[in-house]
């Protein structure tokens, strides 16, 4: 369970749900030294934060050298694929800021298999890190974002999967999904996910208002288990929010 106690904001929309985990994301890249560890999720909220920042108010301001971008999970297809949570950042976001072809560590997925993709991907991520063991003093992240499924799900971490009892890997393959699309998976686990300043869960659109309700009642489910060693936000539109929380 959280190792901090969440902050919930809810705003009056997805724009201006995108406008300030813009910020919350800027904040962090300015305060950070040399090198900036960025891990970005997929899904439709996260698409909308991407097209702020590529736009022209951000993609000047943003030292686009200074950061390294890394995937909380991915399917198990081509970069090219419309499923990808890769493909989706490099369109939207990637392909608009001159952005350091070795500052981009995309999960390998032309691997044979789920499980090869997340040892190689634990291996470079281990390799960035400089350690073979995560130190709460040193997050690996600087912010995470993260989404929250229909089922409760998070990153690829499906309820009553075995993935969601990981302790020591940082990454495992997830050879078949909760939901749909139904391909194998590679995902950060726990432990991986919560090494960051900041944890970022961005959420938006009525059709989550249910599983907002199941979150905040604290209901076990994967992203109620999720944790920061930093500090666990959670950013929410006025359509997803259960009725009685207030707009920021």
């Amino acid at each position: 369970m959280s190792r901090t106690h969440p902050d919930l904001t809810v705003v009056a929309d997805a724009n201006a749900l995108a406008q300030l985990a813009a910020e919350h994301v800027m904040a962090h890249v300015n305060d950070a030294g040399d090198s900036v560890a960025v891990c970005l999720a997929g899904g439709s909220t996260p698409a909308r934060l991407y097209e702020l920042m590529a736009g022209e108010r951000y993609r000047r301001a943003i030292p686009w050298h200074r950061i390294h971008w890394f995937w909380g999970d991915e399917r198990l297809v081509p970069h090219d694929d419309p499923r990808s949570n890769f493909g989706a950042a490099r369109r939207l976001l990637l392909d608009h800021g001159p952005v350091p072809p070795g500052n981009i560590h995309a999960i390998p997925t032309s691997s044979a298999s789920a499980d090869e993709a997340a040892h190689l991907y634990e291996t470079e991520l281990r390799h960035f890190y400089g350690a073979d063991w995560l130190d709460p003093r040193r997050p690996l992240f600087d912010v995470v974002l993260m989404g929250v499924g229909p089922d409760g799900h998070t990153a690829s971490l499906f309820p009553g999967h075995a993935e969601l009892e990981e302790r020591s890997r940082w990454v495992v393959g997830v050879r078949e999904a909760g939901l749909a699309p139904f391909v194998p998976r590679v995902t950060l686990t726990f432990p991986a996910l919560a090494s960051t300043r900041e944890m970022l869960f961005l959420v938006s659109g009525h059709s989550k208002q249910e599983i907002m309700t199941s979150v905040l009642s604290k209901t076990d489910l994967p992203a109620t288990r999720a944790y920061a060693e930093g500090t666990l936000v959670w950013l929410v539109d006025r359509d997803a929010a259960p009725e009685q929380r207030d707009v920021a």
